[in-house]
């Protein structure tokens, strides 16, 4: 990544989301573009791009046109909440900042992307692993212990497939340690749910609870573990 593309992307991420308080966002979406905390959330991009592009004219249009398009992405953003998801709303408004940086940086420096690589051995059994340790691993997972009904795994006072997201970090943390050889994490890992389930592991008279949690975390675990080697072992072929 070149030198101007890393200052617009910084840039981009003090006046979005360092400088920029949930008063501003508040009164944005009320006032919409009558919002004078609007205008200050672009002053602080501004100020940001002319101390990262060190008021160099030969950036006036770059400048001029994040500033515009900014304004024009906010304006639409705050247009369009309420109607869609929220989410959604994110993302598609961060793809168009993005956008435009990758579209001046390449008008100025033009680079090229090379997507061949997305389909060299490596990346390819990359993503596999990763597919393995998300969703395929969640749906295992969800077969094997579904021959077990705990009475509390039915009650509605958790976050709605919170435990399936869990269970995705954690085997994604366990494949990333294993790549950098921290064995020792895994087991701090390991601990460390355990502070976090103490309370349910704790309760003496629900032995099938203890038992239904420990027989998850080792199955989540010896999935990851096992992508994991698998991986280091086929890269290395």
């Amino acid at each position: 990544m070149n030198i101007l593309a890393l200052k617009l992307i910084i840039a981009h991420l003090i006046g979005d989301f360092t400088f920029q308080p949930d008063k501003w966002v508040k009164d944005k979406k009320q006032k919409k573009q009558k919002s004078k905390f609007l205008y200050l959330h672009l002053g602080v991009h501004a100020l940001a791009l002319l101390v990262l592009l060190e008021l160099e004219w030969n950036y006036w249009f770059i400048f001029v046109t994040i500033i515009l398009s900014h304004f024009l992405i906010d304006l639409i953003k705050l247009k369009l909440d309420g109607k869609i998801s929220p989410r959604l709303l994110f993302v598609t408004d961060q793809l168009a900042h993005f956008s435009i940086i990758a579209a001046l940086v390449y008008g100025y420096e033009p680079f090229q992307i090379n997507l061949s690589i997305l389909y060299s051995y490596e990346s390819l059994i990359l993503i596999l692993s990763l597919l393995s340790l998300t969703y395929v691993s969640a749906i295992v997972m969800k077969m094997i212990m579904s021959t077990w009904e705990i009475e509390e795994d039915n009650l509605k006072n958790s976050l709605q497939s919170a435990g399936k997201y869990i269970g995705i970090l954690e085997r994604l943390f366990v494949f990333g340690f294993i790549l950098l050889d921290q064995w020792q994490a895994i087991g701090l890992l390991i601990a460390a749910k355990s502070v976090f389930r103490f309370g349910d592991l704790s309760r003496a008279k629900d032995r099938k609870l203890t038992e239904y949690i420990l027989i998850g975390t080792l199955l989540s675990f010896g999935l990851a573990i096992t992508i994991g080697m698998a991986f280091k072992y086929f890269v290395s072929l």
